[in-house]
């Protein structure tokens, strides 16, 4: 009976809706300096998307800047074969440059002293694509992602947080996970992150990329709830990951401008899967148990029931 009941949890029930909270904060301040000497200074409002983070966020290691385009006239992109020319048949007018950056006026004129490419209109300069060849803010390595998670089993009324139990104030502040020695603290370092996921921040900071933080909670209730605690695994999903994103605003006689930002950097996808079980109670259930009794032991046929109801299939778990 010992067996059946509490080493196989052979008669609990599961919770197969939990409730699940996830939010994420990123703290950590870098400065970057451009081609023209000037400084900037990044902090979290600036290199994370969005600024509150729920289960999805963007945090920038990397960025390509054009600056002060105007919308115009200008020769396209060397680097955008459809813009290639040698002479304006090649450059039909109204024809949008596939993968470029406007549409062709007719005209095919110098790029520079190698380059003929079609004119175009567009915003203009086109497009900065020259990549640094170190990440720009390599400092993030060092910032810091709070996740706090909590998991609420309503069907048993149990609640359970990521977050220690402390009243120091400065604990959170202080503290960084660490799966042996500080599996309790809920603030982890991105460099760490990245390394767990089996790579090397410089990598994928140069050129972005995607990494999944999984957060797995498998409670017995029957057992002392101090022993349900969250596991996290980091995978690594992806090394590539950039988009665009443009801030626009008008000089002195009201003409338009904006500034290009093709951001590279690295995406964290976090997902909770949670399990929980306790013994299920009732008049019923104890029938089901002397039942079950009979037929493991008893039957000649207790070899394949055996089989059939200790099959390693877990239920009652969801992943959000």
């Amino acid at each position: 009976m010992w067996w059946v009941l509490v080493v196989r949890r052979g008669y609990q029930d599961t919770d197969a809706a939990p409730h699940v909270s996830v939010i994420t904060k990123l703290k950590g301040v870098s400065v970057t300096r451009a081609k023209d000497a000037r400084s900037r200074l990044w902090d979290a409002a600036d290199y994370a998307s969005p600024p509150q983070g729920e289960n999805v966020l963007f945090l920038v290691t990397n960025f390509i800047a054009t600056a002060k385009q105007a919308q115009g006239t200008c020769p396209e992109s060397p680097s955008v074969l459809d813009g290639m020319c040698t002479e304006d048949v090649d450059c039909p007018v109204g024809s949008p440059v596939v993968h470029g950056n406007g549409i062709k006026t007719g005209k095919c004129v110098m790029f520079n002293t190698t380059h003929s490419t079609c004119e175009i209109y567009g915003w203009c300069p086109v497009e900065n694509n020259t990549l640094p060849r170190k990440p720009l803010l390599a400092e993030a390595e060092n910032f810091t992602l709070f996740i706090k998670n909590t998991v609420n089993f309503t069907k048993f009324n149990f609640s359970k947080g990521n977050t220690l139990q402390t009243n120091d104030p400065t604990y959170f502040k202080s503290c960084t996970y660490d799966p042996f020695f500080n599996p309790s603290c809920p603030v982890f370092r991105i460099g760490d992150v990245v390394e767990a996921a089996g790579e090397t921040f410089g990598d994928l900071a140069l050129l972005g990329g995607s990494i999944s933080i999984r957060i797995e909670w498998d409670c017995d209730l029957d057992q002392s709830t101090a022993q349900c605690q969250p596991q996290y695994s980091f995978i690594l999903v992806d090394r590539r990951y950039n988009f665009r994103t443009a801030s626009y605003y008008w000089d002195s006689q009201r003409r338009p401008y904006r500034s290009l930002m093709k951001l590279y950097g690295i995406r964290f996808d976090i997902s909770v899967q949670a399990c929980t079980g306790a013994m299920g109670r009732g008049p019923g259930t104890l029938a089901t148990v002397v039942c079950d009794l009979v037929l493991l032991y008893l039957d000649t046929k207790a070899d394949f029931y055996w089989k059939e109801k200790f099959e390693e299939v877990r239920t009652g778990c969801r992943a959000t």
